[in-house]
Order: C-alpha cells, then sequence, then structure tokens
C-alpha cells in the first residue's frame, strides 16, 4: 500500500466530487472523502468504492474553519502516509438574481468567500507539505461563471474568479514539484439546481453540444489533469459543451 496513492477530495460525497472519487478509484487511488454535513453521501460513496475492491474513507470537516482543515489533513496523514492529490471542490452559493443588488448581505459575501476562496486556501496550504513530498497534484472546481459575470449570485462570480487567480497563484508558488490547475464548467446537473429549472435553461441555451453538462464530464478533465497532463499547471480548462464560444 505503500506506493498507492491518495487523493483528498473536498465535497466528496456529492456531484463533481462524488464522480471524481469515484473515477480515481478506478485508477486505483485511494480517495479521501470529505464532507461537512452531507454524511450518508459521503459514507455512500466511500461504500461504493470499497465494495469494488477500492480503498476509501470519509473525513467531516468545514473547510471554512481552519482548525477543522488542519485536522482534517493530519487524519488522512495518519491514516494513508501521504497525499498525492487534491481537489478543492467543497463549494457554497445563494441564488439571487444579478441585478437584485439591493438584497445582497455582507452575510452573502463573507459566506461564501469563507468557503470558495478561504477555503480553498486553507486546504491547499494545509496539503502544501505533503504534496510537495510526493510530487503531487491539485485541481480546483471554478466555474465559467468566473469570467462571465453572470450566474447564481455576484458573490459566487466574485469568488470564482478569485479561485482562478489562487490556482495561477498556487502554481507558481509550489512549482516545480507540484502541478496546480482549475476546471470552469458551466451549469452542471446536480442537486444544486434541482428546481431551477429557468435558471439551467437561461444558463445552457445555445451550447453547442446540446445537452447540459454531466458530473462525470467535469471528472474525467479533472482525473486527467491529477493523473496525466504533466506539463500543464496554472491553467483553467473550460468545460461548457461550447456555450461561451
Amino acid at each position: 500500500m505503500k506506493n498507492v496513492k491518495v487523493a483528498l477530495i473536498t465535497g466528496g460525497g456529492t456531484g463533481i466530487g462524488r464522480a471524481t472519487a469515484l473515477q480515481l478509484a478506478v485508477k486505483g487511488v485511494s480517495c479521501v472523502v470529505n464532507y461537512s454535513r452531507s454524511k450518508q453521501d459521503a459514507e455512500n460513496t466511500a461504500d461504493e468504492i470499497i465494495s469494488h475492491g477500492g480503498s476509501a474513507i470519509t473525513v467531516c470537516a468545514d473547510v471554512g474553519d481552519e482548525t477543522a482543515v488542519r485536522q482534517m489533513v493530519d487524519t488522512v496523514v495518519d491514516h494513508y502516509g501521504r497525499i498525492d492529490y487534491l481537489v478543492n471542490n467543497a463549494g457554497r452559493t445563494v441564488f439571487i438574481s444579478m441585478d437584485d443588488i439591493e438584497n445582497l448581505t455582507d452575510d452573502h459575501w463573507d459566506s461564501i468567500f469563507n468557503v470558495n476562496i478561504k477555503g480553498t486556501f486553507r486546504v491547499m496550504r494545509a496539503c502544501a507539505e505533503q504534496l510537495k513530498k510526493s510530487s503531487g497534484a491539485i485541481v480546483n472546481v471554478s466555474s465559467i461563471a468566473s469570467f462571465m459575470g453572470r450566474g447564481s449570485s455576484i458573490p459566487y462570480c466574485v469568488s470564482k474568479a478569485g479561485i482562478d487567480n489562487l490556482t495561477k497563484c498556487f502554481a507558481r508558488i509550489l512549482a516545480p514539484r507540484v502541478r496546480v490547475n482549475a476546471v470552469a464548467p458551466g451549469i452542471v446537473e446536480t442537486r444544486w439546481v434541482e428546481g431551477k429549472e429557468e435558471h439551467v435553461r437561461l444558463q445552457t441555451a445555445g451550447t453547442l453540444l446540446k445537452r447540459v453538462c454531466q458530473a462525470q464530464d467535469v471528472a474525467e478533465v479533472i482525473v486527467d489533469l491529477l493523473c496525466s497532463a504533466g506539463f500543464v499547471t496554472g491553467q483553467t480548462v473550460t468545460i461548457d459543451g461550447g456555450f461561451t464560444l
């Protein structure tokens, strides 16, 4: 087991995180499925990996809490002895019309930034030394909202732009030992958009591939950036079926 690679996936129990964990497990990677509230989903994901002969554990930690993040990384190292891959998938948003600026509060900004930007930073910082030891890789989950200025809310769009910049910063900081990239999906058919059919329609109208992005579509690119693409770093890869062309 010493040479088996280990991936930490934040928000790994559902959506893109779950799909990524399952695809990494197929490649023989041991997966740490992080969650903050979705305990049952995380356990289901880990159980599915284990049932197919893989190795997985779940770890509860809110990436908005520095102490919890440090404890999570310690738990991973205590259990597996290493971290090779990090996927920063945990995220938060609120659905507030882009032109409804009067109803945006400091609480909206603070809660979204604490998870999406500060949380991504906290986890990368906490994992940095382990990733250097293993010459590992990071993929951060951004969004096309980061460069379109359109999405579920203004704070969400701005937070994703911050993730793109954090990706470049850490690509420089951790080079040459660790590659750091991001993916920017269009709207993805996950539980985030359940019951928001009009929002999905507006965000995907005109997509060249004529369908909504699935979690598996994003996971495929994440896994390639982690396990292959050895000369790619500091990049944000758009996954939107041609929507932004």
